[in-house]
């Protein structure tokens, strides 16, 4: 049984190329996201806006059925500072480099495992000949945004201590004092 998250289970960010539409001299797409697509890849991933978005990729041929894809993801994004709580916006300029190998059947899948790196270099599963490159620029302009972003300038001044009535085990350590002395 599935449970409905609310969530739209479709990339907010859609385009597909096939393997076989690549030459075997390659192929290089620019990719710029319009407003109805920014902004729902800013909603997907928790942004306060998206004002730009566009990736660039040059794509060449892995092995027989394999795709190799290089290239950037570009962006302005508008988050909120971490410390002053005000709206900022800043750049990404995020690299791209990925082979895609079409997926293993459960037969081969054994001999193969025995094989194969289980590393970060191990090519992504190419499912149906076909690779989403809005949704690689999605997952890269994911990974290129500052988690905890800060307004230049902006610091974190933690309380100063010293006064011990703003110690929440000030209450406390007065009633024991006071039983103590009873």
């Amino acid at each position: 049984m599935s449970r409905d998250t609310g969530r739209d289970p479709r990339p907010p960010w859609r385009a597909p190329v096939a393997v076989h539409a690549v030459p075997e001299a390659g192929r290089h797409v620019e990719l710029v996201a319009d407003d109805d697509t920014r902004a729902a890849v800013a909603q997907s991933t928790g942004l306060r806006t998206l004002p730009r978005l566009e990736a660039s990729f040059d794509l060449s041929r892995y092995g027989r059925d394999g795709l190799h894809v290089v290239g950037r993801v570009f962006a302005t994004v508008g988050q909120t500072c971490v410390v002053t709580l005000e709206p900022i916006e800043s750049e990404v300029n995020e690299p791209v480099d990925l082979l895609f190998e079409p997926a293993i059947d459960s037969e081969m899948r054994s001999d193969v495992i025995a094989s194969k790196r289980a590393d970060d270099d191990a090519p992504e599963p190419l499912v149906g000949g076909v690779v989403d490159l809005g949704v690689v620029a999605t997952e890269f302009l994911v990974l290129g945004i500052d988690p905890h972003p800060r307004k230049p300038g902006a610091e974190f001044a933690a309380p100063a201590t010293g006064d011990d009535s703003a110690n929440p085990f000030a209450a406390l350590a007065a009633l024991k004092k006071g039983r103590a002395g009873s």
